[in-house]
């Protein structure tokens, strides 16, 4: 009897190890990029956020998708390996849009632990001054 429990949980233990699989894991220097306070004048701005994949599995970006149609996020579209960097680079135009604090997310689809997950942009447009063009 003590034979058959203890093969069961040497059975059990070994297709616990076989189905562990490897898995990437996405990690941001920062997941809030803040373009701090620009002029209408001047509506378009653009961060970067770093990431790095700190998993033991290629890293892949399927899908970068913003909140907004004023929010255009640009990625890194290969593979990134175990212990490489990649970047994700956010343009916000204002242009047509109130001036005033604004936050915007970008959703993020990848083949990490985390499969979605969010990161965001935010900033405060100021309002042109009266009579200055």
């Amino acid at each position: 009897m003590k034979k058959l429990l203890l093969f069961v949980m040497l059975l059990t233990a070994s297709i616990g190890v076989m189905f562990a699989q490897a898995k990437a894991e996405i990690k941001f220097d920062k997941t809030t990029y803040d373009f701090g306070t620009f002029p209408e004048s001047e509506p378009v701005v653009t961060g970067l956020f770093i990431f790095t994949n700190v998993g033991d599995a290629p890293l892949v970006i399927h899908q970068a998708v913003a909140s907004c149609g004023c929010t255009v996020p640009e990625y890194t579209k290969e593979p990134v390996l175990p212990g490489q960097s990649g970047t994700i680079k956010v343009t916000y135009n204002g242009e047509g849009k109130f001036p005033g604090h604004f936050k915007k997310s970008i959703t993020l689809r990848t083949n990490a632990k985390t499969e979605m997950m969010r990161v965001y942009v935010e900033g405060n447009m100021k309002a042109k001054e009266k009579g200055k063009e």
